[in-house]
């Protein structure tokens, strides 16, 4: 992962907004909360690690009438420990909550209800049973991740869908040490693979995989597998020049320029051979009134000059 670029402009399109969120995951994310909806799954919205908001921005927009959204991060704030202070310094220098705030409001009314500090404090501040869906990307380090997954455990609801981010990089291995221990040993059952991430739920996975299968099966921009694992069917995604899912823009956005008119066509064509200029009076009586065999003699004669 290297360190996206801030802007100190306003962005008119969630592309605009720096960060990292594959089109793959955003067409997931989009999927995962359609899918709590028509269902009839309510609950709330959680994010650990919002970076400059571009994940949190969509998942604002599937808010459903009564839900809370909230997020956590360090932003400007101390880290909890050395390693993590080290971690956010090398990554995300250029985070403010200043920034996230203006993404964010580019797109939506309202903030979500904000925690400045590190996802340890989340378990303290957001009530237990409560979440349908939960983003997990703050600290990479095994330690934080591991208290991440335990919090995201007691908050999300039996029903509910997990997200850990950077799984599988091979720059974070203390989340994928945390995430496949946590489905070892404390009950976590993945629902999908994606490239960066894994989704997973406490509760039954089989009925979202179904579905899950049934609409990938549908999109030729999008591979998938089906593997076993240690007793766990794991589907894994692959973009395969997949689009990001179509998104409402900002109240910032300004329509692009039409593009100049072609200028016209120029048909080059050929101009036409000059005219032979006509005979002068003298080569016309000379023709007329000399025999024939001079005349062959005089155009040999010529011939040869030419």
């Amino acid at each position: 992962m290297t360190q996206a670029q801030a802007t100190d402009t306003h962005p008119g399109e969630l592309a605009d907004v720096p960060g990292w969120f594959p089109p793959l995951d955003q067409m997931l994310f989009t999927w995962f909360l359609e899918q709590q909806k028509n269902v009839g799954i309510k609950g709330d919205l959680l994010e650990l690690g919002v970076y400059m908001g571009r994940s949190a921005i969509l998942l604002g927009h599937h808010l459903q009438d009564g839900e809370l959204f909230t997020v956590c991060d360090l932003f400007e704030g101390d880290a909890p420990d050395e390693a993590n202070k080290a971690e956010s310094s090398k990554s995300y220098a250029s985070l403010t909550q200043r920034t996230f705030e203006r993404n964010y409001l580019s797109f939506h009314d309202t903030l979500p209800t904000v925690i400045t500090g590190p996802s340890s404090l989340v378990d303290e501040k957001v009530a237990p049973d409560t979440c349908r869906f939960i983003h997990i990307d703050a600290s990479h380090l095994y330690e934080h991740v591991y208290g991440d997954i335990g919090a995201a455990h007691d908050i999300l609801l039996p029903e509910g869908v997990v997200v850990l981010d950077d799984f599988r990089s091979e720059h974070t291995p203390g989340v994928s040490v945390a995430a496949w221990e946590a489905v070892l040993n404390r009950g976590l059952r993945p629902i999908c693979l994606s490239t960066q991430k894994m989704y997973a739920t406490w509760g039954d996975p089989e009925p979202l995989q179904e579905e899950l299968l049934e609409m990938l099966r549908q999109r030729s921009d999008v591979g998938r597998s089906v593997q076993e694992a240690a007793g766990h069917r794991l589907i894994r995604t692959r973009s395969r020049g997949l689009k990001p899912p179509a998104f409402p823009p900002s109240r910032h956005y300004v329509e692009p320029a039409p593009a100049p008119a072609p200028a016209p066509t120029v048909t080059e064509t050929r101009a036409a051979p000059p005219a032979r200029p006509a005979p002068s009076r003298a080569r016309r009586l000379a023709k007329d009134l000399l025999p024939p065999v001079v005349l062959r003699a005089v155009r040999r004669a010529r011939a040869k000059r030419s």
